[in-house]
């Protein structure tokens, strides 16, 4: 099929190959954006197949749409390295005629695991995105964080994307708290945000009540419990290192501001 793949990697050498075989199951080209991996990402990229492009990292939108004038087809699928695609994905792509689909992207369901468990609570399924669109039609809102491609003129896919999204407790755990909520934390520093010292309570507790109670999580076994609690606690981190930021200058003075992506 005339499809362009499109991955943005940095240090995925555990992902990288499978996720490149699964877009060449309905991609004819599949392109790569590195952040200057050191590990053998761009290495396996290459010899799986992919078209490799060397770019700093320069926010979440921003690093994806950078592979769009290298693709030679206008139809692209633009997933992460930790993502697959499904054989009924596949299978409703290869039944739809893009050269004359009237809708200029779509939209598929995105199916989250935590190690080889399928998590449906706190609003992780069905979790639409579009990630299949014409590059001359749209592209990635060209955010820093959280960057998505606008819905306008789009359809939903009765069809997953699959996610493996963390390998088990401990990485949903330590990737907020090392991650997640220094970058959070950063991005409303330099908006100007500030914090008191009751903030973190208040926005761990909200994560939590509207994740466990409102959004599923108690409906969700251990899985749920433990993802609203992973989601509260990056809020109440997020939180709280902006407050030390304001509070003390020599924590503030440590980071490196000049890479808050």
């Amino acid at each position: 099929m005339n499809i362009t793949g499109i991955i943005t990697t940095l240090n995925e050498e555990r992902n990288i190959t499978e996720c490149v075989r699964s877009l060449q199951r309905v991609c004819d080209e599949v392109i790569v954006t590195d952040s200057y991996s050191k590990d053998k990402t761009v290495e396996l990229a290459k010899a799986a197949g992919a078209k490799v492009y060397l770019h700093e990292y320069i926010g979440d939108g921003l690093q994806k749409n950078l592979a769009l004038p290298y693709a030679t087809n206008n139809w692209v699928i633009s997933i992460d390295a930790d993502e697959r695609l499904s054989d009924e994905l596949v299978e409703v792509l290869q039944q739809t005629d893009l050269e004359r689909t009237p809708y200029d992207g779509f939209a598929v369901r995105r199916r989250n695991y935590i190690g080889q468990r399928w998590v449906k609570s706190c609003r992780w399924y069905p979790d639409y995105l579009v990630r299949i669109f014409r590059k001359d039609k749209l592209q990635f809102a060209e955010l820093k964080q959280h960057a998505y491609v606008p819905t306008t003129n789009t359809c939903k896919l009765k069809a997953d994307l699959i996610h493996y999204r963390y390998k088990n407790y401990d990485e949903l755990f330590a990737k907020p708290e090392r991650n997640y909520s220094t970058r959070g934390a950063k991005i409303l520093f330099l908006k100007g945000k500030k914090a008191s010292a009751l903030s973190p309570f208040f926005h761990g507790f909200s994560a939590f009540f509207v994740n466990y109670f409102l959004r599923g999580g108690l409906l969700g076994g251990l899985d749920g419990y433990v993802l609203s609690k992973a989601i509260a606690h990056n809020s109440f981190l997020k939180y709280a290192k902006l407050r030390e930021f304001h509070k003390d200058p020599s924590v503030r003075d440590a980071e490196d501001w000049t890479s808050v992506w």
